[in-house]
């Protein structure tokens, strides 16, 4: 019997379990590509310290946590500045906004009640529950996390917030040879699909087609033959921000259930 990926060549943006999600597609009967556009993730502890003695000083009537790990790693750094107590409590006076159920979990053991929670993990969500609120000539930091989230600012900029934006990890760009290797793949249809495991993979592939005026080619690529797949809701935004609209994203989360739910679309692609 004919296994669901033969001959098909499925790229992996990934930088995490390889070796795992290599497998997976190589039972199925695929070419495994790897082309990572992750990119390294670092801590910018320098550069976060006299944002984050800013934001103690001048306070905010709204505070945005966007990543639970970006949240604890602020207490930590305030902890060690020796302002851990005026960190807390400035967050505790302010009304705050929540992102995903890990944020919501890190400012539950905080015993902070967050006044605007997304509804699916993704920044549309929180920006969809922060709408009836009155931003005019208010203060507002928004935690990032190591993207800068221009529909967010912008939707608080538009509605007369000043915001700071604090980015306690930061992204160094991938490789330029992988991103420049895979758009002429994409270009040269030299594979059937890409798997994107975040959101900086996307925009790591898409800030790079603006930069060198590959962006339509690549966008057309994805509308027409090349499949871009998701592992989940907030990669699924980003693609969409970029204008992609066919996406194939599994019921669960996870990496294997991606290349289970691609090989699924393959096989009943065959039988019609």
């Amino acid at each position: 019997m004919k296994k669901a990926l033969a001959g098909k060549r499925i790229v992996i943006g990934s930088s995490r379990k390889l070796e795992e999600l290599q497998t997976l597609i190589e039972k199925q009967g695929g070419v495994p590509l790897v082309r990572s556009l992750q990119g390294t993730v670092f801590l910018a502890e320098n550069k976060v310290e006299p944002d984050l003695v800013e934001f103690i000083k001048k306070g905010a009537d709204w505070v945005v946590f966007t990543t639970g790990i970006g949240l604890e790693t602020m207490v930590k750094i305030a902890e060690k500045l020796g302002y851990e107590n005026d960190f807390l409590s400035i967050v505790r006076g302010a009304k705050v906004a929540s992102r995903g159920y890990k944020t919501l979990s890190a400012l539950k053991k905080m015993e902070i009640v967050p006044e605007a929670i997304d509804e699916d993990g993704t920044t549309t969500g929180l920006i969809h529950a922060l709408q009836n609120f009155d931003f005019s000539g208010k203060k507002v930091m928004v935690q990032l996390h190591g993207e800068t989230a221009p529909s967010l600012s912008h939707f608080l900029e538009e509605r007369g917030a000043f915001v700071q934006k604090i980015l306690p990890y930061q992204h160094i760009a991938p490789e330029t040879e992988t991103v420049q290797k895979l758009c002429q793949e994409l270009q040269n249809n030299d594979c059937h699909a890409v798997c994107f495991t975040t959101a900086t993979q996307v925009r790591s592939l898409f800030d790079y087609a603006r930069v060198n005026n590959l962006h339509n080619e690549i966008t057309e690529a994805f509308c027409h033959h090349v499949l871009a797949v998701a592992v989940g809701k907030v990669t699924l935004e980003a693609l969409k921000e970029e204008g992609i609209e066919r996406v194939l994203v599994p019921e669960h989360e996870r990496m294997g259930a991606m290349i289970i739910q691609l090989a699924k679309y393959y096989q009943n692609e065959s039988i019609y």
